[in-house]
């Protein structure tokens, strides 16, 4: 038994993953290896030999360890694991698991197991330690992760700016912003936190739906900040003595406070330095505001407090439209994708 398998497996369980064992040892042997590391089900270890592939399924449901497994089992059983819409992941080092590895969904094979098996796999462990296995489960999540949440910042961005451009067209305003303003949001809400973010650590599960959650993140949010953006804008614009820099610059905060939000909320669970960035990035809107240079360079004028004041109840309007809406959207379309359990396979010697 290798040192590092019952910390290994303690850590994957806590995980949520269902760990199986196929071995062509036998029942009682594969049961008692199993039970040193942790692996539930042992106390069921039955003996795969005479089984065929429909007795392989159902006994994969039935019990976590399988002795006296055949080859073209292991492949059965992958199969079989598949069709239930698992994730299958397969850990193995010698010939016979060679094609159990290549129908998996994740070969992992082992550094000093045999060449074809080295082959076919996805992964191979160099150091043959299966101590790096929960790594390899938390960094694809991580990346997947921080995918998911910086896509959603940046279609946020490209939702609101699509908005913009087609309601300035078809009703001829001028455009809102000056693009130095857009070079400020751009920048504070989305292209500084984004690089930060997509290096955070710690993530959940990766699941199936990342175009229908990012659509249904994004489309709401970025209507919801064009709209307030807009609302703005109209009402700066209708003000009495309001000049068109002081009328876009409204409008700059109001998508720029909007922005501000969506970060919070795709940056959870909020933790200090993500509170620290955040707070940060708020907070540089106050740089190009407060100097006389910084408003020339960027175009910048503050309106009056009454402006500033109907900027801001447009956009707490906005989001606690979109709170609602989204918690609507959960009631009405809750996930409906199997929940899906990454399966690892293979022996412990």
């Amino acid at each position: 038994m290798r040192p590092d398998a019952a910390e290994t497996i303690k850590y994957l369980l806590a995980r949520d993953i269902t760990i199986k064992v196929l071995s062509g040892d036998a029942p009682q042997t594969t049961g008692q290896i199993a039970a040193r590391v942790g692996i539930p089900g042992h106390a069921r270890a039955e003996d795969a030999s005479q089984l065929d592939d429909k007795a392989l399924a159902r006994a994969l449901a039935e019990t976590d360890v399988l002795g006296r497994i055949r080859p073209e089992q292991k492949v059965a059983a992958v199969r079989a694991l598949q069709k239930q819409g698992h994730v299958v992941a397969m850990i193995g080092d010698g010939v016979n698991d060679v094609q159990a590895l290549k129908q998996a969904d994740l070969g992992i094979a082992m550094g000093s197991g045999s060449p074809s098996s080295r082959a076919v796999a996805r992964v191979v462990l160099l150091d043959d330690a299966f101590s790096s296995v929960p790594r390899i489960l938390d960094e694809g999540r991580r990346v997947i992760a921080n995918i998911e949440r910086v896509a959603n910042l940046f279609v946020t961005k490209t939702v609101y700016a699509a908005l913009l451009a087609i309601v300035v067209a078809i009703s001829a305003l001028p455009y809102p912003f000056f693009p130095r303003h857009l070079t400020i949001v751009s920048t504070h809400t989305i292209g500084i936190p984004g690089f930060f973010l997509a290096f955070a650590r710690g993530a959940p599960r990766a699941t199936p739906g990342f175009t229908r959650r990012a659509l249904r993140f994004t489309v709401p949010a970025g209507t919801a900040g064009a709209t307030a953006t807009l609302a703005t804008y109209a009402i700066a614009r209708s003000w009495p003595g309001t000049t068109t820099i002081q009328a876009r610059t409204a409008a700059m905060l109001a998508i720029f406070s909007f922005g501000i939000w969506i970060l919070g909320v795709i940056a959870r669970p909020l933790n200090a330095p993500k509170l620290g960035l955040i707070a940060a990035m708020a907070a540089s809107v106050v740089v190009p505001l407060s100097s006389p240079l910084g408003r020339r360079v960027f175009g910048l004028s503050l309106p009056n407090p009454v402006i500033l004041a109907s900027a801001s109840a447009c956009v707490v309007t906005a989001v606690l439209l979109l709170s609602l809406w989204w918690r609507l959207d959960r009631r009405w379309h809750p996930s409906t994708h199997p929940r899906q359990r990454a399966t690892i396979r293979g022996g412990l010697r």
